[in-house]
């Protein structure tokens, strides 16, 4: 139950940004001259578009799946879908993206995956992510630094410098078993420096995980081709996911700027604004992209081109993902109350 009201808060404030969001954008704006801009968009780039999302939550199920195998846990390509969905959309709509992992552990627990391999699967993959993420986006920096306000200068900066501590806190938990174990017992301190309660039950279960997680860990280490893998189809995943912008600009019927241009340009902005602690970093995702690309669409275009550029890239995917976890829920409640009804019958 309380995991449901957490759940409702969030897509409260998820909703209250949108709002917020698009009244702040579109309030001097002709809204229906927006939507006659948008139908006239050549509709096979945007397919291509919608298939290129399609691609990116592929490569992440492709991802989980890999290291799931290679620790030994069963899985298939459909469910690895699903938990690729469910982590979209929980990422989505909670600050900092917080929600997401924790719920795909959940639910991969729930089909008998370990928490300890499920847990390092998925860092393993968030690994993946701040690496490409900030590589792409230093090297996409050196040709797109003009079109930076100091505005955004100082989001990129913040952006970069939050992917990049969390980098080294994943490589820490992941390659260092000392520096692991050291940061269990600063935990433990600063719990105990505010009182908390059950500190010894709480610091036994810490390291009960991290016994399960290390010896996962180190099977990962001697396999480091499945790093690499994973590497490889993340820059896939991530390269396909900026291209989105291009097909966008693209079904304008506009030329003048190449895919390497508003790729390089769209990576910049995801590092920008990735590190923001909004839900869906909502709000600053559409600021930011009016900011990058006024110099790529014409003024009459860009609140059309930023609409549906989000649509394809968020919003429509974080509906779909919805769709999944309300079907999950449903089966599982279904679930549960034919196991009730089996005990019933025997008792």
């Amino acid at each position: 139950m309380n995991k449901t009201k957490k759940l409702i808060r969030n897509l409260i404030l998820f909703f209250a940004l949108i709002i917020l969001t698009f009244s702040i954008i579109l309030k001097d704006q002709d809204v229906s001259q927006i939507f006659n801009i948008l139908g006239t968009v050549k509709k096979e780039y945007i397919l291509i578009a919608i298939g290129c999302m399609c691609i990116y939550i592929i490569c992440d199920a492709i991802n989980i799946g890999r290291t799931l195998k290679a620790l030994k846990e069963k899985s298939t390509f459909l469910r690895n879908i699903k938990y690729s969905l469910i982590g979209f959309f929980f990422s989505s709509v909670t600050p900092a993206a917080s929600g997401g992992q924790p719920m795909q552990i959940y639910y991969m627990h729930k089909e008998k995956i370990s928490v300890a391999s499920s847990t390092l699967a998925l860092l393993i993959n968030l690994t993946c992510v701040q690496i490409v993420t900030i590589s792409v986006a230093l090297f996409s920096l050196i040709f797109n630094y003009q079109y930076l306000n100091k505005f955004l200068v100082g989001f990129f900066i913040l952006g970069i410098t939050l992917n990049s501590s969390a980098l080294a806190l994943l490589l820490i938990s992941i390659l260092s078993k000392r520096m692991t174990r050291g940061l269990i017992n600063i935990t433990i301190k600063i719990l105990r420096l505010f009182k908390v309660k059950n500190i010894d039950d709480k610091q036994e279960k810490l390291e009960n995980e991290l016994k399960k997680y290390q010896d996962s860990s180190e099977y990962i280490k001697t396999n480091k081709l499945v790093i690499l893998k994973n590497l490889v189809t993340t820059y896939t995943q991530y390269i396909v996911y900026y291209s989105i912008s291009y097909w966008v600009y693209c079904s304008f019927g506009l030329s003048g700027h190449t895919a390497f241009e508003i790729i390089t340009m769209q990576s910049v902005l995801y590092a920008t604004v990735s590190g923001i602690p909004s839900p869906g970093a909502v709000g600053v995702s559409e600021g930011g992209y009016l900011a990058i690309f006024e110099t790529v669409f014409p003024g009459t275009i860009l609140n059309s081109a930023m609409l549906l550029t989000r649509g394809v890239n968020f919003y429509l995917f974080v509906a779909i993902s919805a769709i999944i976890v309300i079907i999950n829920a449903m089966r599982e409640k279904q679930q549960q109350e034919n196991e009730i009804y089996e005990i019933e019958e025997k008792e």
